[in-house]
């Protein structure tokens, strides 16, 4: 009789971890599908300043034709920044480093491009440059805070996969931690912008 009821309470003791493990591999695969739907937010919005900048390039071509260079490290900048594709799922800190770093240098090749409007006046007058530089500002302003929600859905995720108990089933279920945006060494200095 003894016997059977620590037989009984040892199996109801495997049960109770095993749902309980359950529901912890559950709760992860939640908060890592939230992460990658928020990297996929963060490259909608990087894929939206990528598609406005053909507009802005060949608004800009037209009223200042000396400055060649600086549209072509614009639509380069824009080249290497596409051509980087990154996995969510399957991204390493290295990966998301080089996709920061290529839009960051896409960034600076825009910031350069919009300055080009104070030597022309005509250009900071023309309609159709200015509504393509306030999408693009409010753009910048969609990146920023998609990398923060998305850097909130990592903190989320990283927290439950690295505290005890979650941690113990993280190693068990294949989960690791996932990487965040952070801002590049560059990203400390205020570029400067000359002509």
């Amino acid at each position: 009789m003894k016997m059977s009821k620590t037989l009984i309470g040892v199996i109801v003791a495997v049960l109770l971890l095993f749902f309980y493990g359950i529901s912890q591999q559950r709760s992860m695969v939640v908060l890592s599908e939230e992460v990658e739907q928020k990297m996929a937010d963060v490259q909608s919005q990087y894929q939206r300043r990528s598609d406005l900048i053909p507009n802005l390039v060949s608004t800009v071509k037209g009223y200042a034709k000396h400055e060649s260079a600086t549209l072509e490290n614009v639509i380069a900048a824009r080249a290497r920044a596409t051509q980087i594709t990154l996995d969510p799922a399957n991204a390493t800190p290295e990966q998301i480093e080089a996709y920061q770093n290529a839009q960051g240098q896409l960034s600076q090749a825009l910031g350069k491009l919009l300055s080009v409007q104070e030597q022309y006046p005509e250009l900071k007058a023309n309609e159709q440059f200015s509504q393509l530089q306030a999408q693009l500002e409010g753009t910048e302003n969609r990146i920023n805070e998609s990398r923060q929600i998305y850097n909130e859905a990592v903190k989320t995720y990283n927290i439950k996969v690295k505290q005890f108990p979650g941690s113990l089933f993280a190693g068990f279920f294949g989960m690791s931690p996932k990487t965040p945006f952070r801002a590049s060494e560059a990203a400390q200095t205020a570029p400067s912008v000359q002509f």
